[in-house]
């Protein structure tokens, strides 16, 4: 199972990349593989303020679909167009084009909810 130490992690299976105050926002690879081959991303959240812990979007996977929670409070900025046409890259690379959102952060956004690669990794056995 792929874990890239330099990303944080919730235990809800989203990682999250910070760099200033934007965010770059998708799902683990462990959470890919529990949902199957992906079929459909919904992100109707862009240009939206959310808290942590808000649903931003959905995938939808052969068999089910899944919520996707937002991490920290922010503003949606970017969907990742890719994953119109191409889903299935939450499914071959997960933490590179496969991401699926950018936050510009809150002021204040509470970051001690995140988990290191470590903490995520022993969430996931």
């Amino acid at each position: 199972m792929n874990t890239p130490s330099e990303l944080k992690y919730t235990k809800d299976h989203e990682w999250i990349k910070i760099e200033g105050n934007v965010a770059t926002i998708g799902i683990t690879d462990f959470a890919q593989g529990e949902l199957g081959d992906i079929v459909y991303v919904d992100v109707d959240t862009v240009d939206d303020d959310l808290n942590g812990g808000d649903v931003f979007g959905s995938v939808e996977a052969v068999k089910t679909v899944s919520d996707l929670f937002l991490p920290i409070a922010g503003k949606v900025t970017q969907f990742n167009s890719d994953l119109e046409d191409q889903p299935e890259l939450l499914n071959t690379d997960p933490y590179g084009d496969g991401w699926i959102i950018k936050l510009e952060l809150a002021d204040g956004a509470d970051l001690s909810e995140l988990l290191s690669a470590e903490e995520y990794q022993a969430i996931i056995g």
